[in-house]
């Protein structure tokens, strides 16, 4: 079941007794805890019917009289336990599991990890309760959420510019929604983001960054791709190295998969390759520039270059002389 799904049926009325919120995406737990926490219950019921605890500091008996007790004024009560991976002897909590009180939702933030499998608890859960498992969400799968997020703000963005909010932020759901809401407010009428707002608001330059640094080795633009080496290098958290390589790699990656699709049209290429078809004409313009022994080369140099970002055969050269270099062997 997904964190939509339980936070659906809370709003027609529909509830367990036991939701197990697991795995290593603390976004979705964190948004199905911050709606039990405040919208369940209203705010006249909240004072008597609900209780809080945190796994560090509970006490597994203090946690089950709290599931025990029955709603005072209200037709539910609801118990909380954040951070429960945490919590000291959370096995213990396997009798109130067995029999769960009808009148209790009792909501279980248990991050980063899930139960063993193989333990009781982990059973009793799979029978008892209903369980939320996360996993984090792949690189490529980041734009498309991030697009839904925008289209769930009443929002349309470009292309280019979801793939700079996404490639700026990386793998933090958190801080994409906030940024994605704090667009929101700032557009105030306008109802389109664009690559203007994103340098505006979020402070991702347009013509300086990552996305542009593919572009111009892509298109063998040496000149602009020393340009953009030369502000990272000022703006040393505009691209760091350990953002820029990574980004590289997985572009490279899927241009390196061009030369295996048996048509070359681009709607093809794009369904086989997983890109957005806006820019599918850039990877086909990168393999059309290095053929395919030069993406061979391009990948290997990669692997070499993100071996020295972190000390292996360096030889002392900074970051931006890594990519300098790096890039001119790229294009030769």
């Amino acid at each position: 079941m997904s964190a939509e799904k339980i936070i659906a049926d809370w709003k027609k009325g529909v509830f367990k007794p036991i939701y197990w919120l697991e795995g290593e995406e603390s976004f979705f737990i964190d948004k199905v805890v911050n709606y039990a926490e405040h919208h369940i219950l209203s705010e006249s019921e909240s004072g008597f019917n609900l209780s809080v605890f945190y796994g560090k500091d509970a006490e597994w008996a203090s946690v089950v009289n709290a599931c025990m007790r029955y709603p005072m004024f209200a037709e539910r009560q609801v118990v909380l336990l954040k951070e429960a991976q945490q919590m000291r002897d959370i096995e213990k909590l396997e009798g109130y599991i067995e029999n769960p009180l009808p009148s209790t939702v009792f909501v279980v933030s248990y991050k980063e990890k899930k139960v063993d499998g193989r333990s009781k608890l982990s059973k009793l859960l799979k029978q008892k309760a209903e369980v939320l498992t996360t996993k984090k969400m792949y690189d490529n799968q980041l734009p498309e959420w991030a697009g839904q997020m925008v289209q769930h703000h009443g929002l349309t963005i470009s292309p280019k510019a979801l793939h700079l909010l996404v490639d700026h932020i990386g793998n933090d759901l958190s801080r994409i929604q906030n940024e994605i809401e704090k667009l929101a407010v700032n557009l105030g009428t306008r109802k389109n983001i664009t690559e203007d707002d994103i340098e505006n608001y979020i402070g991702v330059s347009k013509e300086f960054n990552v996305f542009e640094l593919q572009t111009a080795i892509a298109q063998k633009d040496l000149p602009k791709a020393i340009r953009i080496i030369h502000y990272f290098e000022a703006n040393p958290k505009a691209g760091p190295i350990q953002m820029i390589l990574p980004a590289l790699y997985n572009f490279f990656s899927k241009v390196f998969m061009i030369f295996s699709v048996p048509s070359p049209d681009e709607k093809s290429v794009a369904s086989a390759i997983g890109v957005n078809p806006y820019f599918v004409r850039d990877y086909l313009g990168a393999a059309r520039k290095y053929d395919y022994s030069g993406v061979e080369k391009i990948l290997l140099l990669l692997h070499q270059y993100n071996l020295r970002s972190v000390g292996v055969h360096n030889g002392g050269g900074s970051d931006a002389g890594l990519l300098k270099e790096m890039t001119v062997k790229m294009m030769l």
